[in-house]
This record gives structure tokens, C-alpha cells and sequence, in this order.
């Protein structure tokens, strides 16, 4: 059963008052829909306006008094409202979400968002975050990306190779744009960052610093097998490029093959990876729900170094998504600072797929993208099919915000952003492969949508520098931590929001690195 509202979303009022009863200062559109538990019975509930009971969730694990809101109507007065009830069938979860998104997708009927920001326009302007965040001066160079305040957005200590940090793939992509157009500034910083990177940025068994605080003097003695495998699948892109340039690096080689090759220690009997672990091998996080992050550098190292082992490995890693988490409708715990359903666990199931199917064929070929396929809906359900409505004096309202196309985050971080990084490329080949237009049309309304808070010079859209990406946008009454629906968060990191829109703008990069010789 799903319920969904057909009216036309475009007020919402600020109030005095976020718990009690409370009367709206103005109109809104803002209803509300969730489950409540009514004598044992599991009920579907929806109304107007917005009601949270029995309690309020306001931030990550915590809960407020509830809150009724009332909108305010004078003798005579009236309000039309419509809700479409439909009941389906469906053979699992699975099928009913690849249903239900497909229903809420036609009867939304989500547009592209217009906007004269171009990939190239958006590339160019994003480059400054290269050129303003680069840190030269300790033992491994990098982009400072985390932990900054968006008020400043000044440069900090912290060097963070994968996660929220993904300073060597934002490396990679400021070396080959930097030489599509002659910027030699860029070149030199990415590498300088590479060549300080193999040189100073492993432990003592051969695995990434992962995060290192150089003021504190701190390296994050746990590792994680997401910020291992991404810092592998930047290092795969860049020897992958560089070897098309004529270009060796046979030390970079060393370090990644020994790093896949403690990948095969790690994995599981039963072809999971542990979420964290230190460099003993001992484990301190025996959850599978990161597994897909591995699949991709394991796949492109069977084939960047003709291993079938890689291969091999990465096939029983889809072994496991496919028995623990799609098969299952499970997607879980692919961030590394959450225990929940989270979209990056489906989305990164079913990029692991794709690669996969990329490098296979026939009847194999078609078992994996049948699993693309299916974990693609889940990740899709994140992503917004309609407009959130903002008030004015909201920030986000007063830069009209339209929220199709971008997604929520998981079930404890409820904020919208910018994950998609490969996504679209999976739904665009996913769309061909099925005559499924719905993937390519929906592709190209993340890809539009995801333009409009880029701060450009005079239109800053609330961050202090240009081209610095913001990262927890707030659209509901959930908080992050400061500042609530229609701002952002204080203290964000456009490390990962840089790179994962500059992948969004590059496309075709995985179909290209298996086909290049």
C-alpha cells in the first residue's frame, strides 16, 4: 500500500515554536505521512499539516517532545486536499520498491531543473577548490576537504584520503583536467600529492593513512575497507591515465598491487569485507555492509594488472550483496558513522554490480546487471521525485532550492546532498541495456538539480569561497547540528561533494578504464 499527495507543493511558513501544539504563521503545504503502531495493528497515517508523534526527531539518535502545527483558517474558509491510495502486488521487497518508486516516478513526472550552469561551467568554477584548498607543507600533501566551517571555509589540518576527505581522486581529477587546459598549477598540486602520497601516506603493513591530524600529530590507527578501496580506485585511475600518457610509476604500482593482494587476506569465507580493522588484520567492525566499496578497485586491478585473483575475489564480494543484502532487500552500513539502512549501501551495490557486468558476458554478464538493476531502485528511492517547499527567509528559499532530484541520506541522517559520484553512468547503462527510459531521464534530473547551489563569484549560496561545494543541505526540521531546515550545517566537507559531482560531470570513466589498453 502507498499513499502519496497530488496537490501542488509550493508554501511552507516559518514558526516560533518546534514542539506543542503550534499555529503556523502563514500557509504551508507541508502534511505528514509515517506508520504508527494502533492496538499491535501497523497503520499508514498521513494528514495535514505536519504532525510528529510520539516523538520529534530532530537529530542523528535524538528525540524531542512531538509537534502538532495547525494552519489558521477564518469562517468561511476552506482547504482542498488530495491523497491517492494504491495497493499492488508484489512477489518481494525488492519488486514492491522497483514498483512503488516507478508510480511515485510517473506521478511526478520529475523535469530536469533549468539552469545555465554547464559541466564545463561547473568544472571551472569548482577548480578553485583545487587550487584554494591545497596543503603543501607536511609530509603528504592534500586538499583540505573536512572538517571546515562554512563561514570560512579556511583550510585545515586534516588529511583524509577516502570518505568525506577523497583527496587522491580529487588529485586525479585536477591532474587531467589541469592538462586538458594547460593548467600547469593543478598538475604540479596532484602531483605533488601522488608523488608525497606513495612516498609518506601508508602504515607500517602497507594500507592508507586514512586520516591523519598533523597538528595533533595523530594517524587514525583504524582502518576501513571504504577510504582502502577508494584510495585504491583513485590510485588505479591515475596509473590508468598516466600509462596512457607514457607515463610509469612502478613504486604507485608496488604499493596498489600489495594493497589488493591484503585485500584477498581480508576478505571473509564468505566473500564479505569487514567494515574496520587494524594493521594486524584484527577486526574492530565485522559488518559486511562495505563490501560493494571493495568490488570496484578489485575489479579494475584484474584488469589494470591482468589478475585473475582480483577477478575472482570481486565476483565472491557480489556473491555476498547478492545473498546478505539484495537478495535480502538489506541495504546497510555502507557509511562509516552509521548502523543503518543507508542509500550509499544500495547505491554502492549496485555500482559493484556494474563493474562486474562490465567485464563479463553472456549468461554472467546478464546475472550481474539483473542486480544492478535491482539495488539500483533502492538507491533511487533516496533520491527526491518532487520539490521540497522552503519559506522565504530560508535560506534555501530564497535561492529556490528545487529538491528533485537529490537525496536523502539514511535513516539516522536525515539531510539531503550531492552522492551520486558513478550513479548516473549505471542508470544510463542500465537504461539501454533495458529500454528503461525512466533511468536516463531521471540521470539527467540529478545531473541538473545537483548544479543549482554551486557558489560562484557574487552568488555564493551561503559558503565562503567559490566552487567550495556545500554538503549537508537541511530541507526538513531534522537539524544536523546547527541551523536547521533551509541552511546548512556549520561545519561541512566539500572534499567528497567536489569529487562526487566532478564524477557526475565525467561520464563514461569506468566503460573507458576497461576498455583502454
Amino acid at each position: 500500500m502507498a499513499v502519496i499527495r497530488l496537490d501542488k507543493f509550493g508554501k511552507e511558513a516559518l514558526t516560533t515554536h518546534k514542539e506543542g501544539e503550534v499555529i503556523l504563521s502563514g500557509e504551508t503545504s507541508i502534511g505528514y505521512t509515517g506508520f504508527e503502531n494502533v492496538s499491535g495493528e501497523t497503520v499508514l497515517s498521513f494528514g495535514f499539516p505536519y504532525k510528529e508523534m510520539p516523538k520529534t526527531y530532530i537529530r542523528k539518535l535524538t528525540l524531542a517532545p512531538p509537534v502538532e502545527a495547525f494552519q489558521f483558517l477564518r469562517k468561511g474558509e476552506s482547504i482542498a486536499l488530495t491523497w491517492e491510495i494504491s495497493t499492488r502486488e508484489a512477489s518481494d521487497f525488492s519488486e514492491c520498491v522497483q514498483c512503488t518508486w516507478e508510480y511515485s516516478y510517473d506521478t511526478n513526472r520529475p523535469q530536469p531543473v533549468e539552469t545555465s550552469y554547464t559541466p564545463e561551467r561547473m568544472k571551472e568554477v569548482m577548480s578553485n577548490f583545487f587550487v584554494q584548498s591545497y596543503v603543501g607543507d607536511y609530509p603528504t600533501h592534500y586538499y583540505s576537504g573536512v572538517e571546515m566551517r562554512i563561514a570560512t571555509c579556511e583550510s585545515t589540518d586534516v588529511a583524509e584520503v577516502g570518505f568525506v576527505g577523497r583527496t587522491l581522486l580529487n588529485a586525479f581529477n585536477a591532474l587531467e583536467y589541469g592538462e586538458q587546459r594547460g593548467r600547469t598549477d593543478l598538475v604540479a598540486n596532484a602531483g605533488s600529492i601522488f608523488d608525497s602520497y606513495q612516498k609518506n601516506g601508508f602504515s607500517t603493513a602497507g594500507f592508507f593513512n586514512e586520516v591523519v591530524h598533523y597538528k595533533r600529530r595523530f594517524v587514525e590507527p583504524v582502518h576501513s575497507i571504504r577510504r582502502q578501496s577508494e584510495g585504491a580506485y583513485a590510485v588505479l585511475h591515475y596509473l590508468d591515465y598516466e600509462r596512457t600518457k607514457g607515463r610509469k610509476h612502478p613504486e604507485w604500482e608496488k604499493r596498489v598491487k600489495g594493497m589488493l593482494d591484503m585485500f584477498l587476506r581480508l576478505q571473509k569465507a564468505d566473500g564479505s569485507f569487514p567494515r574496520k580493522f587494524r594493521d594486524d588484520f584484527s577486526i574492530v567492525d565485522v559488518s559486511g555492509g562495505s563490501t560493494p566499496s571493495a568490488t570496484l578497485p578489485l575489479v579494475m586491478g584484474y584488469k589494470y594488472f591482468k589478475d585473475k585473483r582480483y577477478l575472482e575475489a570481486a565476483k565472491r564480494t557480489v556473491d555476498y550483496l547478492d545473498k546478505e543484502l539484495i537478495s535480502k532487500a538489506d541495504y546497510f552500513s555502507s557509511t562509516l558513522d552509521a548502523n543503518c539502512e543507508d542509500k550509499e549501501a544500495s547505491l554502492y551495490a549496485s555500482s559493484a554490480a556494474y563493474y562486474l557486468a562490465l567485464v563479463t558476458k553472456g549468461a554472467e554478464q546478464e546475472y550481474y546487471a539483473a542486480l544492478a538493476k535491482k539495488a539500483a531502485y533502492f538507491a533511487l528511492s533516496w533520491y527526491y521525485t518532487w520539490d521540497v517547499p522552503f519559506a522565504r527567509g530560508q535560506m534555501l528559499g530564497d535561492l529556490e532550492l528545487k529538491t528533485r532530484g537529490w537525496g536523502n541520506v539514511s535513516v539516522e541522517n536525515n539531510h539531503i546532498d550531492v552522492f551520486v559520484f558513478e550513479f548516473a553512468d549505471v542508470l544510463n547503462w542500465l537504461s539501454k541495456r533495458y529500454a528503461e527510459k525512466r533511468f536516463a531521464n531521471f540521470a539527467q534530473v540529478i545531473s541538473t538539480s545537483m548544479r543549482q547551489l554551486l557558489p560562484v563569484e557574487r552568488h555564493l549560496c551561503g559558503v565562503a569561497k567559490v566552487g567550495y561545494y556545500p554538503e549537508v543541505v537541511q530541507h526538513t526540521n531534522w537539524d544536523y547540528g546547527k541551523n536547521g531546515k533551509g541552511f546548512y550545517n556549520d561545519i561541512f566537507a566539500p572534499g567528497w561533494t567536489v569529487a562526487s559531482l566532478w564524477e557526475l560531470l565525467s561520464p563514461g570513466r569506468a566503460e573507458k578504464f576497461f576498455c583502454s589498453e
